[in-house]
Order: C-alpha cells, then structure tokens, then sequence
C-alpha cells in the first residue's frame, strides 16, 4: 500500500495587485523553521517593496516526509498542480537548506513544473554523495545511473545536473563560511556567475535575508 501524503503546514497570502494575480512564489523552510518565519522576518514585505506582487505560499518542509519520499508528492498534489490548475502561470520554485532540497528533488520528479528556481544554501547531502560527484569531475561530468525513488539527495544533483544543461532560471545564494560552502561551490560552477550569489557568513536566517534582498535586486534589474 502507498503511503498516505502528509498534509502540509502552510500560510497563503494573496498577490499584493493585479499584476501578481497569475504568479505564485512557493518558498519552502529550512530543517524545523515554521513558515512563519518567512512572514516575522518581512520577507512577504520584502518582495511587494521590490515589485514582486506575486502570491506567496509558504511551506513547513517535512523532514520525515522527506525522509521517506512523500515530500515531493504532498507539494505536487497540494500545491503545485493545483496552483496550474487554477491559472497560475508564472510559478516560482524556491526552498531554504533542506527546502531548497526539496525543490530540486520536486523538478526531478516533475521537470519544469517550475518557470524559476530559488535555491538559498541547499543540503548537498552527505559527504559520501558530494564526494562521488566532485570524484566524477563536477555536476556536468558525472554520470547518474538510474536512480531508485529513496535517493532523494541524489535526484536533487541530477534536477541541478539537468537545468544547469537546459540553461533554466535558477538562482543560488550562499554564505561564503556556510558548512555546506564547498558543496555550494560545485553546483555554483554549473551555473552563470550572474545566477549565484556569495555573502559573508555561515548557514544562517541572517545570510538568508541578505540573499533574499539580492534575488529579489536581481530580479528587478532584469
């Protein structure tokens, strides 16, 4: 039997105009943060002052979901599907940490479901994993074989693997002391230089807010 999907913790706001009325922004948290995190720290009011209008809805990311597999499947079928469903048409994909995880895993599953990806500081995995890939010579020279549905980690390399190929919108932020730096850096060097940012600190809601100011400067400028 299939396991049952979670139900995922969320708080939805609403485009902030007109403009925003067909774009969703999907965030995901970091390991054991409440979306209201996104919502104490301004971010939501950070994106009207940059012009960003679009609905915003902001994710707990389940670690044991995660875990077994069914993270994915609870954000398609809750969130993502029936976002398109109802008009969504511009549709950012974004995640702190092991959300930013999450949303890669969530392309590989269903490639480009996504019209942007934000990856702020993603877990890379373990050190066995990022170690094979920088072995193999970097995220365009290694080779996945086929992958079973449990190596999570894995297809999140591969999603990166695969946009990074396809030039998609991503954009990856992460602090220069961040323990996951070295990680960071490999899959920065499969993308543009003008899609990755690099700021002083660790692996941090301070660093994040910085890089979320910056995304969101970027963005306006294009």
């Amino acid at each position: 039997m299939t396991p049952a999907l979670p139900e995922l913790e969320r708080i939805d706001l609403p485009p902030a105009g007109p403009r925003g009325a067909d774009s969703l922004m999907v965030l995901l948290a970091g390991a054991y943060d409440d979306p209201r995190c996104f919502v104490d720290l301004d971010l939501p009011a950070h994106c009207r002052g940059a012009g960003f209008d679009a609905a915003l809805c902001l994710l707990r990311t389940d670690l044991a979901a995660v875990a077994e597999g069914r993270m994915v499947g609870a954000l398609h079928q809750q969130v993502i599907a029936p976002a398109r469903a109802a008009g969504i048409r511009r549709l950012v994909l974004g995640g702190i940490s092991i959300g930013a995880m999450t949303a890669l895993q969530h392309q590989d599953a269903y490639p480009d479901s996504a019209d942007e990806l934000l990856l702020l500081a993603p877990y890379p995995g373990n050190r066995e994993i990022t170690g094979t890939i920088q072995a193999s010579g970097g995220v365009r020279a290694w080779q996945p074989a086929t992958l079973p549905d449990d190596a999570g980690e894995l297809r999140s390399w591969r999603a990166l693997q695969r946009i990074a190929a396809r030039q998609s919108p991503v954009w990856l932020g992460f602090g220069s002391d961040d323990r996951f730096a070295e990680a960071h850096r490999m899959m920065a060097s499969a993308l543009p230089p003008t899609r990755v940012c690099t700021l002083p600190g660790g692996h941090e809601w301070a660093v994040w807010c910085r890089l979320w100011q910056c995304w969101l400067a970027a963005r306006e400028a294009r």
